[in-house]
């Protein structure tokens, strides 16, 4: 995949397929691409990439505004998201006049005088904080309050847990980064979008589809156009017109290389090595009396990533791991997050538990 795919000309410098006749075999993969993510977020339809999960959560909630037919000028936005993704709904919403409240999905009050007219929720699952928690009371909550539902996923996690689509929810959105693209210092990544089939017409981005040629045989092209530079401004649905297409043809054939027992191997493997680091820290803390005073993981059930409360000691901790050359995330003074992937090996857990531990691994 890297050497002819991710280093292939044809690849790396292909723009939109606007003439398919002389691009079937991209829109091939990127039709497997919409294939994978739909399967995988077990929703109806899916697109064929966006710029990043950040401006795909932006656009989830744009996309429930005019679901809602304009109706309301609030969004719930889960507090357990990720910081760069309610940053740029943020930006999305002030123009709009959409009114932004991050509070806990599970427990916030959802009435009138607390959040407005509300006409929609964002649920990270899982968490940035990595909690996994359980979506199906949270989408009936926010359902039985009239809200629009996107959930913001992770692929990998969805191999091994229930995907959202199953709770009927109206959006799923992520980043397809798990699958072959290097982390990159942050980007670019591939986002993606899947919707319910109530949405399809709403659906921002490129689709593409199957339809026959003039000889009568099956032939991709691209379908429900509705990015602002092929119709109407007004009756754009989105105008960012960057989709990180290689990248996104680089995850879907990874994940066709892969297969699906071989992706749920991959997942199943990062949750243990991840339960692994968690259980040495908890197994330390608990028979050393001599230990670093105050490290406990935050949460009992989490996929790939791990919260450590670490009163006063967040830098400490940061600075012993980069010693050993790993980087973990400061959240603030006191805590701490750690996220195992693919790249992950029985050593990288033992260096943490001696950075975290100190003596006491």
């Amino acid at each position: 995949i890297q050497r002819n795919v991710l280093e292939d000309p044809a690849w790396y410098t292909a723009y939109t397929p606007y003439q398919p006749e002389i691009s079937q075999g991209r829109l091939e993969v990127l039709l497997g691409f919409q294939t994978m993510v739909s399967d995988l977020t077990g929703m109806d339809m899916a697109n064929a990439s966006l710029l990043d999960e950040a401006t795909a959560a932006a656009e989830a909630m744009t996309l429930l505004h005019r679901a809602g037919r304009g109706v309301g000028k609030t969004f719930l936005v889960d507090s357990d998201c990720h910081a760069q993704t309610l940053d740029v709904i943020r930006t999305r919403a002030r123009p709009l006049g959409i009114r932004i409240v991050v509070a806990d999905p599970t427990t916030h009050p959802l009435d009138d005088e607390t959040v407005g007219q509300a006409f929609g929720a964002l649920v990270q699952h899982p968490g940035s904080s990595g909690q996994l928690r359980d979506l199906g009371p949270i989408v009936t909550r926010l359902r039985d309050a009239g809200l629009g539902i996107a959930v913001a996923t992770d692929l990998l996690a969805c191999c091994i847990v229930t995907p959202p689509g199953t709770y009927d929810v109206d959006v799923v959105v992520g980043s397809a980064q798990r699958f072959g693209v290097p982390m990159g210092f942050g980007g670019p990544h591939a986002g993606f979008m899947a919707v319910s089939n109530r949405h399809r017409r709403m659906l921002p981005g490129r689709l593409v589809g199957t339809s026959v040629d003039s000889a009568g045989r099956p032939a991709h092209r691209l379908a429900l156009q509705t990015r602002e530079q092929h119709i109407r401004r007004e009756k754009a649905t989105s105008n960012i017109c960057t989709a990180q297409v290689l990248l996104a043809v680089i995850a879907a054939l990874y994940a066709a290389y892969h297969g699906p027992d071989g992706l749920r191997r991959i997942a199943e493997r990062v949750h243990r090595l991840t339960s692994i680091l968690a259980a040495g820290l908890t197994r330390a803390r608990q028979s050393s009396d001599e230990g670093p005073p105050g490290i406990s993981v935050r949460h009992d059930t989490f996929f790939d990533t791990l919260t450590i409360d670490a009163p006063g000691r967040a830098d400490e901790l940061v600075a012993a791991a980069a010693d050993e050359r790993i980087n973990v995330r400061r959240v603030d003074a006191d805590t701490i997050g750690i996220s195992l992937d693919e790249t992950t090996t029985p050593a990288i857990v033992e260096a943490l538990w001696r950075a975290l531990l100190g003596d006491a691994a």
